[in-house]
């Protein structure tokens, strides 16, 4: 175990590294002076000229590339070329905001996919297996923005429950530690504030989890319909083990590995992907972040998300893997 681990974090070097090269030359090749972006429409050709200077964009695109090579490798994530801040103070809030919305709602939806695929394979073809995956087939195909907005106007328009966007209430601000702030109102003892974060996060979190929860009980129930027929399955019932110890010790074990792969996938992809969900509920997170600077043509900070986002999803795939072998002992890591 400890020699794969070792080989895949290795693996992961050359896999980064040609991020950096696709998504540099995908950055270059947008049209567009983020000179005269930043400066406005007005901004004269000397006063262009000068700043493209000072940002180093009048270098040729490979010197541009060793510098951001050599910055990565120290640590060094660059400036900003619109806020001419370090993207290493500037990114971490937002990339915080999206794992905190993406960990909720992946919960949610492990919670409710898993156990809803369960008791559809189990009771297969009853009324709650056909309820089950029509809602599932529901969930993948509702567009998340349409979700959003109905959300949105049932729970905080029409019955005023929970707020419609924002992350905290703004007249009671969180103190960032972490910034992730279901940690730090914890650390800090301040139970009012967790309450409202809690708030802030039902409706997105829900809103995102939709499709990962439906595609997570459409697989969970395909595995465990194959696992229940198993004659270790019928022996267990046969021996008077309680269902709920047949369901989630014996059939779940041997049915998850699937679902285990679906479910790392799911996560990479709502980390990058929550754009939608982030705008419609203001949500200050690492694809509002992004997409303010693809306007803005801030090739460091586009670069330099993108890249992270590549990182963690890497990173998942490989906790993914090793769970795995700790799940079922028969996978061998060996060869």
């Amino acid at each position: 175990m400890i020699a794969y681990s070792v080989r895949r974090i290795f693996s992961l070097i050359p896999v980064l590294f040609g991020m950096t090269i696709i998504v540099f030359a995908i950055i270059h090749a947008i049209p567009g002076d983020p000179a005269q972006v930043i400066l406005g429409q007005k901004a004269t050709k000397e006063a262009i000229a000068t700043l493209t200077r000072e940002l180093g964009l009048d270098e040729p695109w490979y010197i541009q590339y060793v510098d951001y090579i050599k910055g990565l490798l120290t640590g060094d994530l660059g400036i900003s070329l619109r806020t001419r801040g370090p993207i290493n103070e500037e990114i971490w809030p937002y990339l915080a905001a999206t794992i905190e919305l993406t960990v909720v709602a992946m919960v949610i939806a492990v919670f409710v996919g898993v156990n809803a695929g369960i008791i559809s394979a189990w009771f297969s073809h009853s009324w709650f297996d056909y309820l089950a995956m029509i809602f599932a087939l529901i969930g993948v195909s509702m567009p998340i923005f349409w979700l959003g907005l109905m959300e949105q106007w049932a729970f905080s328009i029409e019955l005023g429950w929970l707020p419609s966007t924002g992350r905290e209430d703004v007249r009671n601000p969180v103190t960032a530690i972490t910034n992730l702030y279901l940690l730090d109102t914890l650390i800090q003892g301040r139970m009012d504030q967790f309450g409202q974060v809690i708030q802030h996060l039902i409706l997105p979190s829900f809103a995102l989890a939709t499709i990962p929860m439906a595609i997570i009980a459409r697989m969970t129930r395909s595995t465990m319909l194959e696992v229940i027929k198993s004659d270790y399955i019928r022996t267990a019932r046969a021996k008077g083990v309680s269902m709920f110890w047949v369901v989630y010790k014996h059939s779940l074990k041997n049915a998850i590995i699937p679902v285990l792969t679906v479910i790392g996938l799911q996560t990479g992809l709502l980390l990058g992907g929550a754009i939608l969900t982030e705008t419609i509920f203001g949500w200050p997170g690492i694809g509002r972040y992004l997409y303010d600077a693809i306007g803005y043509r801030d090739y460091p900070v586009i670069q330099s998300g993108i890249l992270l986002i590549a990182a963690i999803f890497v990173v998942i795939n490989l906790i993914i893997d090793l769970l795995y072998a700790l799940i079922d002992p028969r996978i061998n890591y060996h060869s």
